[in-house]
């Protein structure tokens, strides 16, 4: 039955993730990029004045809102998690050292798309009925374009419910478990056979703290959120960058093999891979993985922001794709090829081989520290996921659905603390390509909108 499920996945995910995948991402990326006038260039240094310049003022969002460091913070919660970390070292390892160059030209390209989605996602949200802002792809769709093109939204919809328990949930909890168990083996502070059982009572322990967090409303995520984001990148950048710095004389040589193989991967990896299309393809799909660009989920939780103006939340889009990618997962590389480890290119590889990174550089006792990155990271995409997962399913059923859908959603920790989820990371895969088709679809109908509002705000703000 498993290996029935396998092959049609695979056939799919080969699909969807091939010429399909690259057409959308890379041609509607490059297509908001001209018709901005690369705005995420362009204005970039505007866009980080405005959203890191203003990171420390304090301020409070009305009722139904949260503020926009706490939105970006909740989207980021979405975006830095297990794809930074296992992700990245998936990429490298099957698609070699090149890959790394292709997530960058993704994050390029992904800056505009995020920005486009966000502002997309503020200009065209509505209240619930619970008074909330809401918003998203699905309501873009639903508000900006023809009654023809809504069973766009309701596709959207029901790909990213089936999706956040998989990228989201399941997926995020196993790398907790990972990260938790190499650190108490290491320290010898549990035996092999124990292990299932302390994974067990994991799993229970996150499924009851989702849950407290998820049932408390939009204003208690972004609470826990932009207290939880801001401490976990520092910490993983910290250990990271003492990592690059105490292996230096490697960064000439990783520079090099990141350029080389991105058009000549068997150079790199001694004919394992050895086709450039294979490198493209895992360096983007990871990229957008990581960053959601393309999917438009973090417009979800910029939706809930209390701001003065679309664009003004869409430059926090730019920011964060610059974030997520350009700085996280870059870090995340340079561990892996600064660090000299040696690896298979070829072969599937996790959040096992990022934590091998860090504990050749630093001992076995760094190990600690790393499962604490790694919890963090892992548990805050839960948090935002369940967010997205929530606001899918209230399109579709109604606020009636939101809090059995959260409890249901907890519970799936449990599911992901103790069972082998090889072939969900790769049906995950493909539920993100997925998601991509309609909601690139609903931003290229609605790209002269977002052209609009940029001249616009630009032009208040000579």
């Amino acid at each position: 039955m498993f290996s029935i499920i396998s092959s049609i996945n695979s056939a799919v995910n080969n699909f969807i993730w091939g010429l399909p995948a690259m057409i959308c991402i890379i041609g509607v990326g490059l297509y908001l990029s001209f018709r901005t006038g690369f705005v995420q260039i362009r204005k970039f240094p505007f866009a980080i004045k405005n959203t890191v310049g203003k990171i420390f003022h304090k301020s409070e969002a009305a009722d139904g809102a949260i503020t926009p460091f706490q939105a970006v913070c909740t989207a980021l919660a979405g975006t830095v998690g297990t794809g930074n970390i296992a992700g990245v070292a998936g990429a490298i390892a099957i698609g070699g050292p090149g890959s790394v160059f292709w997530m960058w030209i993704s994050a390029l390209l992904g800056m505009c798309t995020k920005f486009a989605e966000v502002t997309l996602a503020v200009h065209f949200r509505e209240k619930n009925e619970k008074g909330d802002w809401v918003g998203g792809p699905m309501y873009y769709i639903k508000n900006g374009l023809s009654s023809n093109w809504h069973w766009l939204a309701i596709l959207f919809s029901v790909f990213g419910v089936l999706t956040v328990f998989g990228t989201g949930n399941a997926t995020q909890v196993n790398t907790i478990i990972t990260a938790i168990d190499s650190a108490l083996l290491n320290y010898n502070i549990v035996s092999d056979s124990r292990v299932s059982t302390l994974n067990l009572i994991i799993g229970i322990i996150i499924a009851i703290v989702v849950a407290m967090v998820l049932l408390g409303g939009v204003k208690r995520i972004g609470k826990v959120t932009e207290k939880l984001v801001p401490f976990m990148a520092l910490l993983y950048v910290v250990l990271s960058i003492g990592v690059i710095v105490i292996n230096f004389q490697h960064v000439p040589a990783v520079f090099a093999s990141i350029f080389e193989g991105a058009f000549h991967p068997t150079a790199v990896t001694g004919g394992a891979i050895g086709s450039m299309f294979i490198s493209m393809k895992k360096g983007v799909s990871r990229g957008i993985f990581s960053n959601e660009a393309g999917l438009g989920t973090g417009s979800i939780a910029h939706a809930t922001a209390d701001t003065s103006h679309p664009v003004q939340q869409g430059l926090f889009g730019i920011f964060e794709v610059f974030t997520d990618t350009i700085v996280i997962c870059t870090l995340t590389a340079f561990v892996i090829l600064c660090s000299g480890i040696e690896f298979p290119f070829g072969v599937s590889a996790g959040a096992d081989l990022t934590i091998l990174g860090f504990t050749s550089t630093y001992g076995n006792w760094v190990s600690i520290f790393t499962a604490v990155a790694l919890c963090c990271f892992a548990f805050s995409t839960i948090i935002g996921w369940g967010l997205y997962g929530s606001r899918c399913i209230e399109f579709i059923f109604g606020t009636k659905v939101i809090k059995p859908f959260m409890v249901i959603y907890s519970l799936v920790a449990i599911l992901g603390a103790t069972v082998d989820l090889g072939l969900l990371w790769d049906i995950a895969d493909t539920f993100n390509g997925l998601m991509v088709i309609p909601n690139l679809i609903g931003v290229f109908l609605l790209s002269g909108t977002v052209i609009r509002l940029t001249k616009e705000y630009f032009a208040e703000h000579k």
